[in-house]
């Protein structure tokens, strides 16, 4: 009996070692299409440097990166691009007298926060597109309603020109005041990668695309872990 409960715990011990190896090895070589190199949206550029491939000249391909910011989160604290410095971020837009729509939005980010509250290399913001009303104190009441509060979960507010600037040239969304004093924005949530570049659109409010973010995350991750030969676990 004691041997069997040895080899037991020898079997569970190794099985806990392989699960790392084989999750990469799914990640990167027999995983479904949702585990392929994600897309990078946005306009591209053909650039005049490049590589050679089976003696071919490989062109090198200039892609759309996020424009640098200047915005403050609920905290108070400035915050710009080099701020997120090798992070990955999702990016989305509210704002607070927004009603169901922008709950609806946040409540999805949420959840993606609470599932990768553990991990430093993603950031979930939140961008309000009516900075004259969700100025700092009152985005930090905002943010202590939805408990707990995640770490690397921010609310953003800041000048108009850095808020619409950021949304229409950097990830490439609606974002505009009507004029009826409303508010005209998108409900996606767009997924960036550490060198800046839109890899992911998802609907916060379809299921489907929140579980695929969720999928795509962690491509992001593994993508982010092999560059800078990080261990996997």
């Amino acid at each position: 009996m004691n041997n069997f409960r040895v080899l037991k715990k020898i079997i569970i011990l190794g099985l806990i070692l392989a699960l790392p190896g084989f999750l990469y090895y799914l990640l990167t070589a027999k995983g479904k299409n949702r585990y392929k190199p994600l897309p990078v949206y946005g306009p591209k550029q053909v650039a005049k440097t490049g590589h050679k491939f089976h003696g071919k000249f490989i062109p090198d391909t200039i892609f759309h990166k996020l424009n640098d910011f200047n915005l403050i989160d609920q905290n108070g604290n400035l915050l710009s691009l080099k701020s997120f410095d090798k992070k990955i971020i999702v990016f989305n837009f509210f704002y607070i007298r927004g009603g169901q729509q922008s709950n609806k939005i946040n409540i999805a980010v949420d959840s993606l926060a609470a599932l990768y509250s553990r991990n430093k290399m993603v950031y979930f913001v939140s961008v309000s597109v009516d900075p004259e009303r969700d100025k700092g104190s009152v985005l930090k009441a905002y943010a202590d309603q939805n408990k707990p509060v995640y770490p690397h979960r921010l609310f953003l507010t800041g000048d108009t020109t850095n808020v619409y600037n950021l949304a229409r040239n950097g990830l490439l969304v609606d974002a505009l005041k009507t004029t009826d004093g409303q508010f005209i924005y998108s409900n996606k949530l767009v997924l960036v990668d550490s060198e800046k570049r839109i890899r992911g659109y998802y609907s916060s409010i379809m299921p489907d695309d929140i579980s695929r973010i969720t999928d795509e995350i962690k491509v992001l991750i593994t993508e982010e872990l092999r560059k800078n030969d990080k261990p996997l676990y």
